[in-house]
């Protein structure tokens, strides 16, 4: 299991944990932390991130800007490649394709799934991931170009 995910298993399970644990991962990369991020869900496949609409990352329309969309979705597709793939495994993002669905008003969460992507090979995997609004509305999607090698 990979470290990150272990990290996640322990701190989920204690009050504000999900919390601490997306704080630790904004220090480790803190160009996250200019979006605030928390991780809600993370599992070899899946992982899920939250934002809230704030000042900081709004545009001059009100509404949350399309590069603090990128940044959690690379977030998501980042850390849910991180936990999918091997232990002895490196990746790093190598592009990202976005569609602008819809107008962001709201809080935010992205979801990265990649439950039918092949992680035991290595090369390219295209992870898909979707932004919604507070009422489910998809506002943003991506598809993230990862690059996984065996270390």
């Amino acid at each position: 299991m990979r470290k990150n995910l272990k990290i996640y298993q322990r701190l989920s399970k204690v009050p504000f944990g999900r919390r601490v644990f997306s704080w630790v991962v904004c220090r480790m990369a803190p160009y996250f932390g200019s979006i605030k991020p928390t991780v809600t869900e993370l599992k070899p496949g899946y992982a899920r991130v939250e934002i809230g609409k704030r000042r900081r990352v709004t545009n001059h329309l009100n509404t949350v800007h399309a590069i603090a969309m990128c940044n959690m979705a690379e977030l998501a597709g980042g850390l849910m490649t991180d936990v999918s793939i091997s232990g002895n495994s490196r990746w790093i993002p190598t592009g990202m394709t976005v569609k602008y669905v819809k107008k962001a008003k709201t809080d935010l969460t992205a979801v990265a799934n990649g439950e039918n992507i092949d992680w035991t090979s290595e090369g390219d995997k295209i992870v898909p991931v979707e932004v919604t609004d507070t009422e489910g509305h998809t506002v943003f999607t991506a598809e993230i170009t990862m690059n996984v090698r065996v270390a």
